[in-house]
């Protein structure tokens, strides 16, 4: 009877253990990490960054695809549609939490098709001037363009872009208008500024491609307060149009139906990768950006409250694609 019940119990252990047995072992090929920009921008720059870290962490090699289009929407969608393996994953920024209200027939719901890992980080974006040009201070525009109603150009990485939309809400607080001079991507942007082609480039300091305190002069920050990062930089408050606030960020998505525990593991992986000196030092210098690295679920309530607040100002402003 003991031999029977010790065979029972044997088997029935057997049993419990098969399904554990059976789960492939993850990551079970190369990683693809979707970047849905060109190449040169912030974003790029970051998930390269970043990249070899989580490679090296994981034991696994990783490849970045770059899918530009509809503000970030089309390589985006790509990982919306691909299979939960946790093999494919998407880099986002700030235009994720706008897209939903401004480009109809997305192609995909990003609550329903997609999930959270992590906020890799964030910062203010730089309001900034070519310095062959005359001002010195974002009042001194402002009354640049209020003497002379659209003459006065500022770019951003696309229409519907963060910047974009910050520039709308700040013309329309400050009673002004501007010409907008919109471009497919930080890199595309960031050669038009250095080359003097705008009046004011907008955008965070890593999406200005080093050109800060080069041959850009920067004006005023977007965010409530003073950066950390940036403290001798006044707010857009403090030059004299209260109610901005606004920041750029970049985060992780995977596939929706990605298992828990490889999403946590993949987070766990980027936080690792930001405590890399190097990338501590190269983010939060040159690059000006505020590292975060949340959980999913803090940066799923992030970009809830961000998409909630950038359909105000689109409806508001009735910003529609070209």
């Amino acid at each position: 009877m003991r031999a029977t019940r010790r065979l029972m119990l044997l088997a029935g252990l057997g049993g419990l253990a098969a399904p554990a047995l059976a789960q492939p072992a993850w990551p079970s090929g190369p990683i693809r990490i979707i970047v849905p920009f060109p190449p040169g921008g912030s974003m790029d720059t970051i998930t390269r960054l970043l990249q070899p870290r989580i490679a090296a962490d994981l034991g696994q090699s990783i490849v970045i695809e770059n899918r530009p289009g509809a503000s970030g929407a089309l390589g985006t969608a790509v990982a919306a549609r691909a299979q939960p393996d946790g093999l494919t994953f998407v880099m986002v920024f700030d235009s994720h939490s706008v897209n939903p209200s401004f480009i109809p027939n997305l192609g995909f719901d990003p609550k329903r098709d997609l999930q959270p890992v992590s906020l890799v980080g964030s910062a203010p974006m730089i309001i900034t001037t070519h310095r062959a040009r005359p001002w010195t201070t974002l009042g001194q525009v402002i009354e640049a363009a209020r003497a002379k109603p659209d003459t006065i150009t500022y770019g951003s990485i696309g229409v519907g872009s963060l910047s974009h939309l910050t520039m709308s809400r700040l013309q329309q607080l400050a009673g002004v208008t501007m010409i907008h001079v919109p471009y497919r991507g930080g890199g595309p942007m960031s050669a038009a500024a250095a080359a003097g082609e705008l009046d004011m480039p907008v955008a965070s300091h890593a999406g200005l491609g080093g050109q800060v305190g080069v041959t850009l002069r920067p004006l005023a920050q977007t965010g409530a307060q003073r950066s950390s990062l940036f403290p001798d930089l006044p707010t857009v408050a403090e030059a004299g149009v209260p109610g901005i606030d606004a920041l750029a960020w970049w985060g992780m998505l995977a596939p929706a139906r990605v298992p828990e525990a490889i999403v946590t593991r993949m987070r766990d992986a980027i936080v690792k990768a930001l405590q890399v000196p190097e990338v501590r030092d190269r983010l939060t210098g040159p690059m000006g950006v505020e590292i975060v690295g949340n959980t999913p679920a803090e940066f799923g309530a992030f970009i809830d409250r961000q998409t909630e607040t950038w359909a105000t100002v689109i409806r508001e402003n009735n910003i529609r694609p070209e």
